[in-house]
């Protein structure tokens, strides 16, 4: 009654203060209480995301497919352009190897998800100091593209998703330099530190991608991630040619990749509202596994603070009217028990995968032929000189004593892949000075140099060793890389 009485006395003191100014009130009589929806909004505060595909070049086709697919889900499910923040190369829809130009689809006979994507960083703009300026809300590190960051308060939900090629501590980007586990992990604490979100959720697409949090994230954060595959596999790309489902046979690229189409296509077929993370880590898990045989898949992993994941889809993800009549989520069925058909490609393949059929598919003595030929000769001997290289500077730097068992060790669940990051990137920038980019591929080898590290070898010795390995590397001098002039030979 108190309550009752204060509100009719503020109205009367209003209503007296509009005749003073000899002004005629417009106030109908009615008390509008907010809705429901609005209670809501209120206590998650707003939505926010980032988007960010790492990579470049139409054989990485199904990366910038599935950052454009994530957006158009989220633009369905209620989250405004001013709080969406992708990063991507765009080099697809443009590509001259796109068969319908201005079109990208994540999945066979799949609508367009390029149409209205925000373009905030492109090209040379998509760097991992702008990730982390737009992260943090930091307009003034910002460099280039649309100046968008996440300017969030402490009611906020965030959202990220990336995905890309990774390997072990580190993840790619279409610029140098590259993501390194413990400067994300930074990053986030200085996000957490300033108090300028609720919870923040992470879904992350790459090899070896729980080498990124593991041992690394601390829980307490409000940050919750999941990850396509462990510390040590590999993710996979789908709807690859050749593969079944394959996408339309004038595609010859994956279209997407498993974790992320997995989630993205759960995503569209459930109540946000009533479906939770931990269901989605389920049934994503499950057809990220291949149903749990692992014949073609990998690992979903969690990190940080998991019990974050008994909350609905809705507060990070948005909810789409179209699906308010589905009831509960349910485990996609088993496509074929047939271990001979071929559904998925790892992700370091993929490229391989592309370039074969590109060849196969060309008309005889054409052209582009041989320049696919060329292509998919140069990828491979590059490959080999990378994996020459650096067995060689294992032997010179172990002398020959298990210098395999040394490089390929793997450290128990739970541990951080490197002791010294300052000495991972060291060996990475000295290995590339005598050897040539490491590249999507070359990143598989990062936990030889993290254990070169781990072994304290002084990194004087480890640009002594590179600079003699890729002197004699039995693939030197197959006209692929030259370390006098800096770049590939024609």
């Amino acid at each position: 009654m108190a309550s009752g009485r204060g509100l009719l006395l503020a109205l009367s003191l209003a209503l007296c203060a509009v005749s003073a100014f000899g002004r005629a009130p417009s106030w109908d009589g009615k008390i509008v209480m907010p809705t429901k929806e609005e209670e809501d909004q209120g206590e998650q505060g707003t939505r926010w995301a980032i988007l960010i595909a790492g990579s470049a070049g139409y054989w990485n086709y199904r990366h910038q497919a599935d950052v454009c697919h994530a957006y158009q889900i989220l633009k369905r499910g209620g989250l405004k352009d001013e709080n969406i923040i992708v990063f991507m190369y765009d080099d697809i829809a443009h590509n001259s190897e796109n068969p319908y130009p201005g079109k990208i689809i994540n999945k066979p006979d799949g609508p367009d998800v390029y149409e209205g994507v925000p373009k905030d960083y492109t090209g040379e703009d998509v760097t991992v100091s702008n990730f982390y300026a737009a992260i943090l809300g930091d307009k003034d590190a910002i460099k280039g593209g649309s100046g968008k960051v996440v300017d969030s308060g402490p009611n906020d939900h965030i959202f990220i998703y990336y995905t890309d090629h990774g390997g072990p501590g580190v993840l790619g980007m279409p610029t140098s330099p590259n993501l390194y586990a413990d400067d994300l992990i930074d990053t986030l604490k200085k996000k957490a530190a300033a108090g300028t979100y609720k919870e923040l959720v992470i879904y992350l697409e790459a090899c070896e991608s729980g080498s990124i949090f593991e041992g690394l994230l601390p829980e307490g954060l409000n940050i919750y991630v999941t990850t396509a595959s462990n510390a040590e596999e590999s993710s996979w790309g789908t709807y690859c040619p050749g593969m079944y489902p394959p996408p339309p046979p004038e595609y010859e690229t994956c279209l997407g990749d498993l974790y992320s189409v997995a989630w993205m296509e759960d995503t569209e077929n459930e109540n946000l509202k009533r479906e939770t993370l931990e269901d989605q880590y389920v049934i994503v898990k499950s057809r990220t596994s291949n149903h749990n045989t692992y014949r073609t898949g990998s690992h979903v992993m969690q990190y940080g603070d998991i019990k974050i994941d008994v909350e609905e889809l809705e507060r990070y993800l948005g909810f789409d009217p179209a699906n308010e009549n589905v009831t509960k989520p349910e485990l996609p069925e088993f496509l074929s028990s047939n271990s001979e058909i071929l559904t998925h490609v790892p992700q370091r393949e993929a490229d391989l995968l592309h370039l074969r059929h590109k060849f196969q598919n060309s008309e005889k003595g054409s052209l582009r032929e041989a320049t696919a030929a060329t292509e998919l000769a140069k990828t491979i001997l590059h490959r080999r000189h990378l994996d020459d290289s650096v067995k060689l500077i294992g032997e010179i730097l172990f002398a020959g004593e298990n210098s395999i068992e040394k490089l390929n060790a793997v450290r128990p669940p739970g541990t951080v892949v490197v002791d010294d990051w300052a000495c991972l990137k060291t060996m990475v920038r000295n290995f590339e000075a005598s050897c040539g980019p490491l590249t999507q591929y070359g990143m598989k080898h990062m936990r030889a140099f993290a254990n070169i590290c781990n072994a304290r070898v002084d990194p004087s010795k480890m640009s002594v060793a590179a600079s003699e390995a890729c002197k004699y590397s039995p693939s030197a001098g197959l006209g692929l890389w030259s370390p006098v002039t800096s770049g590939f030979s024609a």
